[in-house]
């Protein structure tokens, strides 16, 4: 058992347990800004859904039913702008955290195998290259990477945890460079319908990827744009045979969303209504705490897309966190997301409208 967690770093969000005590110490409360899990309700269409599917004594289908499958092959339609894309380009998952943690070892990667990610990035593409010992590269630029042995390049555009995005030029250089070298590329795109400052654009974009999956993947999750993050509810879209693969591999493992889950995904992906709601509220309160931030002394960096705003007073990340525990506020040290945010603290606003008050109080106090 030691010798696979020995593989692992150590948890990151265990050390920031003593500032969440002196942030939870503060008279009013703490004001959790650090692990942005969503906290507004399930839309009632969605949790209908869910109730209406709960009488399922059969085993559900890794593939999903024909219903997600449609569903989720109109979205990456319509969203994504991926004309092309039928039921052998998509596939369900348990989570997208699942997925990416996991991806590598699916994918018969091994010792001698290198996985590609960005310098400041999830922590979980890290733990997928460790779970099945091959190597991590950061990078600042994919395609200054030097090929050899890339075997897994990953792309997160919103990213998580700076909101940067990349442009559509971008995109279609990176996807050209990964196809020249043979390179399976997946783009993690879960918070691609919170754009705020700039509008993202998924590798499967017909201008993107020149209308052929081939070598690309996205990565969905309706956890943050549906208030789903409860229920586990994800997919992948794009390469038919490497989907295809995944798909073969994952029935043998019993990897299978819920049967009610996915009668709850049917409903999400047919409804924009509750999306544009949901946008507006984390509009508002991305507003507030950008300006209560700024006034305080921040400096916000990118942050033009995602859940969080990525924000430095030019000191350690630690000491900003120490401080805003002071005022009864808990925020993500930006050194979980790599060395390179050793300057940094991610803030998320997904707290209520409540809590984002008080914290707009609190740092102008």
């Amino acid at each position: 058992m030691a010798a696979v967690s020995d593989r692992l770093p150590a948890f990151p969000w265990d050390k920031l347990e003593p500032y969440k005590a002196t942030a939870a110490a503060h008279a009013d409360g703490i004001v959790d800004l650090s692990v942005g899990t969503p906290v507004d309700p399930v839309p009632e269409l969605i949790q209908k859904a869910l109730v209406g599917a709960a009488d399922s004594p059969g085993y559900p289908t890794v593939w999903g039913t024909p219903a997600l499958r449609d569903a989720i092959t109109g979205w990456v339609r319509g969203r994504l702008g991926a004309s092309a894309a039928g039921h052998r380009n998509v596939l369900p998952v348990v989570g997208s955290k699942e997925l990416v943690a996991w991806l590598p070892p699916q994918l018969g990667l091994g010792a001698g195998d290198k996985v590609a990610y960005p310098r400041l990035a999830y922590p979980t593409y890290e733990v997928g290259a460790r779970l099945c010992g091959a190597e991590a590269v950061v990078y600042d630029d994919p395609t200054e990477l030097d090929p050899a042995g890339v075997k897994l390049l990953w792309l997160n555009s919103p990213s998580n945890p700076t909101g940067k995005v990349l442009s559509k030029e971008e995109l279609i250089r990176i996807v050209a460079w990964a196809r020249e070298h043979g390179i399976l590329l997946f783009s993690d795109e879960c918070y691609l319908e919170l754009g705020w400052e700039a509008e993202p654009v998924s590798v499967l974009h017909d201008e993107v990827c020149g209308g052929s999956y081939e070598g690309i993947v996205s990565v969905h999750s309706l956890s943050k744009r549906s208030n789903l993050a409860g229920y586990r509810a994800a997919f992948i879209a794009g390469d038919a045979a490497v989907l295809g693969e995944l798909l073969e591999i994952r029935k043998h493992g019993g990897m299978m969303t819920p049967a009610p889950v996915q009668a709850a995904t049917v409903a999400a992906l047919g409804d924009d209504a509750h999306v544009e709601e949901q946008r507006v509220r984390y509009a508002a309160r991305r507003a507030a705490l950008r300006a209560a931030l700024e006034a305080h002394g921040f400096r916000v960096e990118h942050s033009e897309a995602s859940l969080y705003l990525w924000v430095t007073r030019d000191e350690p990340c630690w000491d900003t966190v120490a401080h805003l525990a002071q005022l009864g506020i808990l925020v993500a040290p930006g050194d979980f997301y790599g060395e390179a945010g050793a300057r940094f603290v991610r803030v998320a606003f997904t707290a209520t409208d409540e809590r984002v008050e008080a914290a707009v109080k609190r740092l102008a106090g």
